[in-house]
């Protein structure tokens, strides 16, 4: 029983008021806890209007704008530790949908001929991205070896936990390109699970893959499918959406019921002591 149907609107009004203001504020507090608020701004300086962000919706409060630089401020930190070990001439985002991390790193590396793709299945997303001026191509994620791009750097940002198969997607891409690095973030887990939530829920609206997850695994388990795909972790780190040393640690149990802890993200070098074991790909 949801007690929230018996409450007066006023009070279910409120009552979010409150969850949106404990939400953002716990973001504030885990991003500097975290050391990801300064580079939040600058990316805010480069690209000021994110409400594009993605297909299916707009961002477009002042707690989803803050949730998504916030989730950017990790990824593109992900980036900056792999630039920091060797120089990176061609990125392509695989996924993106609306080359705003392409953006920002094409001005935090201005200095460099750095070379920008993105990759999408979807139409308008592709359109969107190009009326920025920026290069993309329509291509499903799992065929994107066959296009033969010269990658220094794949990006690979909320998308594996979308696909059909991420383990055949990463092998090809272990075995088919020849990247120095692959940069990937999933939403964190401590314990795996399946998503489709749209099942669960009893959801009888379309889904598509942009809005799908298929897989939430633990970090655990996302490493041990890497490794068996043929990459190495280099490097790689959680991002809490809600602060350790701050009385709104509180908020951890009220992330995982509505949305997520957080994100993993790691940074992958090829290396194919393990997938090299499995005779059946």
């Amino acid at each position: 029983m949801n007690i929230s149907t018996f409450l007066p609107e006023a009070a279910r009004k409120w009552g979010r008021e409150l969850l949106f203001r404990l939400l953002t504020r716990s973001l504030q507090k885990a991003a500097q806890e975290q050391g990801l608020w300064k580079l939040a701004e600058r990316l805010a300086s480069i690209v000021p209007d994110i409400s594009d962000q993605y297909s299916q919706f707009r961002v477009d409060t002042e707690y989803l704008q803050l949730n998504v630089r916030l989730m950017h401020a990790f990824q593109i930190a992900l980036v900056q530790e792999a630039f920091s070990r060797k120089e990176i001439r061609t990125i392509v985002d695989i996924g993106d949908s609306s080359g705003t991390h392409l953006r920002y790193l094409q001005d935090l590396y201005a200095g460099t001929s750095l070379r920008c793709l993105s990759v999408n299945l979807d139409p308008k997303a592709v359109e969107k991205i190009k009326g920025k001026g920026l290069e993309a191509i329509l291509a499903r994620a799992e065929d994107l070896p066959a296009y033969d791009i010269p990658a220094d750097m794949f990006l690979c940002f909320e998308t594996l936990e979308h696909l059909s198969d991420p383990i055949r997607f990463l092998h090809q891409l272990a075995t088919h390109t020849n990247p120095e690095f692959l940069v990937a973030t999933v939403p964190y887990r401590s314990v795996s699970r399946m998503g489709l939530h749209h099942i669960r829920n009893k959801q009888n609206d379309a889904v598509f893959a942009e809005n799908t997850h298929l897989f939430e695994l633990c970090p655990a388990d996302w490493r041990l499918l890497m490794q068996h795909a043929g990459w190495q972790i280099a490097y790689d780190r959680i991002y809490y959406q809600y602060p350790h040393r701050h009385p709104l640690r509180m908020m951890r149990r009220i992330w995982e019921t509505i949305d997520f802890e957080g994100f993993y993200g790691t940074v992958l070098v090829r290396n194919d002591r393990w997938s090299s074991l499995y005779r059946d790909w």
